[in-house]
């Protein structure tokens, strides 16, 4: 491998593409700017093997102990600076009752597992409505930190062997593996996919596997600039078109991931020969002081534009975005000024930095466990502390397993109420048709009838098409919809009630939503007319404006509002129930005769639920259903 001292210029100017990308898709102008990402792992895996290799060859070993205390002089320090800032401002913007999750998500960033934890915290569709983590770009980091940490040891391990490409045979056999590992798991987990190390070790491997080709051991052919400026400009087009043409739709890592990860190898690969304009871009002054800050960049951009979206409660304007990404540049300079050049520079000895890194994070620790300590575990509601976790509950069906999330596509057999009675009713929708099995529940055993429940996270009882994204799939909602059809036929209930959620959007053109809608709903009856009956669709609920038990949290009631006016016509033959007049007068606040209206930022509590039984039972009855 050749130094890579006379590249610089150049893979600054990688970096502070890829900087900007995830800045300008964070802020919103840019759908696929997510690919920054990827090209830093590319840029990352180039970088440390080339530097491991050449140790290797010059010494004839790895001092881990050196490598180790370079990544954590070279990382740490911007890191931890800005999770003590973010901390602070956490504390201070967010409402009380969000500290516990801000703590424990800043103790996993502190210990570089953040990745995982936000896996599984997304896998659950209940977190969609959420206010967003301000550290949640740290699992990028944790990514990169566990790679680096396993690294050097399996370059190590690989040196042992005596065949003379054991390194080039060593890294594709990894990525290889890896690249299969994630195509796999795109399709069954997605999340896993895009947050996990195993899956994306193949973009920082085909980085190192750059690492190991010296220019000047490739042919004259592949020397030639006949070949190497096409090939740059392909690279650069490859990333072009995954940031313009990939969105949060695209399932990722996956076969999408090729795109910007063969661009920026292709990138990698030809410098020193890129063509006038590009090299000019790449290596001009403000492309390379944008690469220097590249770090402090992508540590900032995320608190900076997130934070004022939990004061205010409210998206950024145009303009407010624009200032955030200001700021976010102005302290990563000072950033990249006063912290991570001046303590790079400065030569520590092994034990303080190994003293400097412990006591760091002791301090994100506590910050961390400080912020789970003041947590407020419940609110006023009309003068009365309510339990935010009582607030907050699920229906029972989540617990018992009779509400379905993301990759489940067969219902158990869930029957409640009288199972001796002869009169079935079955509820069949997404979670807005699962918010009204406590009022149901309830009338079931009031009543005397068997209720029987199909659920799901995010799959209508409208037969629309959704687009895949993040763990939800369409392949296991279509596999749900079938397998719940089937039921209901076989159960032959007495009354089907339908209910789903009413802000999806279609796949292309958003305006096409109420002919989209209204299409599935005609669908959706006439696969069903025949299966029941008496066949009714309650109506969504209104859509809360933010997080209703945050909301009520820092701001009385009437600030804490729903909009009755969202939603989708329906116009097969139904029968409809409408809840609006239920939960609203002049408004739709927040609590509603004395219970908290929402248990998050899209569906009733169960409270409401229940409330509601006696209205939902004469609605039905009112529509024909009778015992």
């Amino acid at each position: 491998m050749s130094s890579t001292t006379k590249k610089i210029g150049e893979i600054q100017g990688l970096r502070a593409l890829a900087a900007i990308l995830v800045l300008i898709f964070h802020a919103k102008f840019l759908s696929g700017g997510y690919i920054g990402v990827d090209i830093f792992y590319v840029i990352s895996g180039f970088l440390i093997t080339g530097l491991l290799i050449n140790e290797l060859k010059g010494t004839g070993s790895i001092s881990l102990k050196a490598f180790y205390i370079r990544r954590s002089k070279r990382l740490l320090p911007a890191s931890f600076l800005v999770l003590f800032v973010t901390a602070i401002f956490a504390w201070l913007v967010l409402p009380p009752i969000s500290r516990g999750s801000i703590g424990r998500d800043l103790i996993a960033s502190t210990l570089y597992v953040s990745n995982y934890l936000f896996a599984f915290w997304q896998n659950d569709y209940q977190n969609l409505n959420a206010t967003p983590s301000p550290f949640i770009h740290y699992w990028s980091l944790a990514v990169e930190e566990q790679f680096y940490l396993f690294w050097p040891l399996l370059i190590i391990a690989i040196a042992k062997f005596k065949a003379k490409r054991r390194f080039l045979i060593g890294f594709l056999l990894i990525g290889v593996l890896s690249f299969a590992l994630g195509i796999w798991l795109t399709e069954v987990a997605s999340i896993w996919a895009f947050y996990s190390l195993p899956t994306r070790a193949w973009e920082l491997v085909l980085g190192a596997v750059i690492a190991l080709v010296p220019r000047n051991a490739t042919s004259a052919f592949w020397k030639s600039d006949r070949v190497q400026k096409p090939a740059s400009l392909l690279g650069l087009l490859l990333i072009g078109f995954s940031v313009f043409r990939f969105d949060e739709a695209t399932p990722f890592p996956g076969t999408a991931a090729l795109l910007p990860v063969i661009g920026t190898a292709l990138l990698l690969f030809t410098i020193g020969s890129w063509p006038n304009l590009l090299k000019l871009l790449a290596t001009n002054r403000i492309s390379l002081w944008l690469g220097k800050i590249s770090y402090p960049l992508y540590l900032w951009h995320w608190p900076v534009l997130v934070l004022p979206i939990a004061l205010l409660g409210r998206e950024l304007s145009v303009w407010e975005r624009v200032s955030a990404l200001a700021l976010t540049v102005i302290l990563a300079d000072l950033t990249y000024r006063f912290v991570e050049a001046p303590i790079q520079l400065k030569n520590f000895s092994a034990r303080k930095v190994v003293q400097g890194v412990i006591v760091s994070m002791a301090i994100s620790a506590l910050m961390g466990a400080a912020l789970v300590a003041t947590t407020t575990s419940a609110i006023l509601v009309d003068g009365k502390r309510v339990k935010l976790e009582k607030i907050e509950m699920r229906p029972s069906s989540y617990e018992d397993g009779c509400h379905l999330n993301y990759r489940e596509s067969l219902s158990p057999e869930c029957t409640f109420g009288d199972l001796a009675s002869s009169t079935k009713v079955i509820l069949y929708g997404d979670s807005h048709a699962a918010q009204w099995f406590p009022a149901l529940a309830k009338l079931a055993n009031d009543k005397k009838f068997q209720l029987i429940t199909l659920t799901k996270s995010a799959c209508p009882s409208i037969d629309v098409v959704r687009e895949s994204v993040g763990a939800f799939q369409m392949s296991n909602c279509a596999s749900w919809r079938s397998s719940a059809i089937e039921r209901i036929a076989t159960e032959a209930p007495d009354l089907l009630i339908l209910s789903s959620f009413e802000h999806f959007n279609p796949i292309g053109d958003p305006r096409e939503v109420d002919s989209w809608w209204q299409a599935g709903s005609l669908r959706t009856y006439e696969t069903l007319k025949n299966l029941a009956p008496r066949i009714v669709y309650i109506l969504d609920t209104p859509l809360p404006e933010k997080n209703i038990p945050e909301c009520l949290s820092r701001m009385s009631e009437d600030k804490c509002l729903a909009n009755p006016n969202k939603g989708l016509k329906q116009v097969a033959d139904f029968k409809l129930i409408d809840p609006r007049p239920w939960l609203c007068d002049e408004l739709c606040t927040g609590v509603v005769r004395g219970n908290v209206a929402y248990r998050d930022a899209s569906h009733i509590s169960v409270a409401t639920s229940i409330e509601l039984s006696a209205r939902l039972w004469e609605a039905l009855r009112k529509l024909g259903f009778e015992i």
